[in-house]
């Protein structure tokens, strides 16, 4: 079995943290989403991973990855030249993948699953998708189900069937590249993965499910980039804090879970819960809640009043001053 995942997406409602690195390479609790699936793919004993990116991305994301050694694998780097949805994403893997099952996922998803969930249920099935009970299945992929089988998808309907949506992690028997070839593009200019699937239905495949009660995120927006952010930390920090050696801190209060990354210098601040800190932030006399802290962040003068938000490399609030890529919200309900 082989592990493939898509990367190549653009990532525009994260802008601007998207325009100086790929969505997959955002950090949540300070690691790269895209580590997260490769790590995932490695603990089901899965070594040979395609990774599927567009031209310009590859310098980042092939720097950030590598070869796959760091984690015990073998990463082999696709190309879709232009961004035509997933299944146009998973088409372009059709010479790697060869007669080999696989599994695919979404490159910024992050899900607390198992694999071998799906794995097992792959057995008996032509392909296993992951579904997850959601409140507005109008921005998902729709799955309706009858006893232990998928009858029909659809993406993102306007009249849902279920609120049962297609969470981003498939398993597919070799053989489905036969359902991508014959696709033609849909009302949204794409080439759908749901319609795919719909094809191998109607064909009388059986396509199995797993519906997931456990935690998983499309980090598609800012708001879903900072939940995903605190329950990770959660997952991995267990209410404790992991600060860099490198880093110092002076007459700051810690409100764990806190990660703060190497280089790093804090003075006079109040920091958490849920702020992680990549490397290289300056702060003084502030407080910081459900925060997230790319590269060499400023932050300086803003006193008690809680901020909480997103915050881009190189940029910083000093005292009113406010410069760079930021998301913010200043006082309030920090959630």
């Amino acid at each position: 079995m082989k592990g493939l995942i898509v990367c190549a997406g653009k990532g525009t409602r994260l802008r601007p943290f998207t325009l100086t690195r790929p969505k997959t390479l955002l950090p949540v609790a300070n690691k790269p989403i895209l580590f997260y699936a490769i790590e995932k793919l490695a603990a089901e004993g899965i070594h040979e991973i395609g990774i599927v990116i567009h031209p310009s991305q590859e310098k980042m994301i092939r720097g950030a990855a590598g070869s796959g050694e760091r984690f015990g694998v073998s990463l082999t780097y696709l190309y879709q030249q232009e961004p035509r949805g997933i299944a146009d994403a998973v088409a372009a893997a059709e010479d790697y993948i060869g007669q080999s099952d696989f599994i695919l996922l979404l490159g910024d998803n992050l899900i607390k699953e198992p694999l071998k969930t799906l794995i097992d249920l792959l057995k008996h099935s032509a392909a296993c998708i992951l579904l997850n009970h959601v409140e507005n299945p109008q921005q998902f992929g729709v799955a309706e189900i009858n006893e232990t089988r998928i009858i029909s998808l659809e993406e993102k309907p306007r009249f849902p069937k279920s609120n049962l949506a297609v969470v981003g992690s498939y398993a597919f028997k070799a053989g489905i590249f036969n359902y991508f070839r014959a696709l033609t593009v849909s009302e949204r200019g794409e080439l759908e993965i749901t319609d795919a699937i719909q094809r191998l239905i109607d064909s009388g495949e059986r396509v199995a499910y797993a519906i997931t009660r456990e935690r998983c995120s499309d980090v598609g927006t800012s708001e879903r980039w900072l939940a995903a952010n605190s329950w990770m930390m959660d997952e991995l920090y267990g209410g404790k804090s992991e600060i860099a050696e490198e880093s110092t801190l002076v007459n700051c209060t810690v409100q764990a879970p806190v990660a703060i990354g190497p280089g790093c210098a804090l003075k006079n601040c109040t920091i958490g819960p849920y702020v992680s800190v990549m490397s290289g932030a300056r702060l003084e006399e502030c407080h910081l809640a459900h925060s997230i802290l790319l590269r060499n962040v400023t932050i300086s003068g803003t006193g008690e009043e809680v901020i909480a938000g997103i915050f881009g490399d190189e940029a910083s609030i000093t005292g009113t001053s406010v410069k760079g890529p930021i998301a913010l919200k200043i006082g309030g309900d920090q959630g």
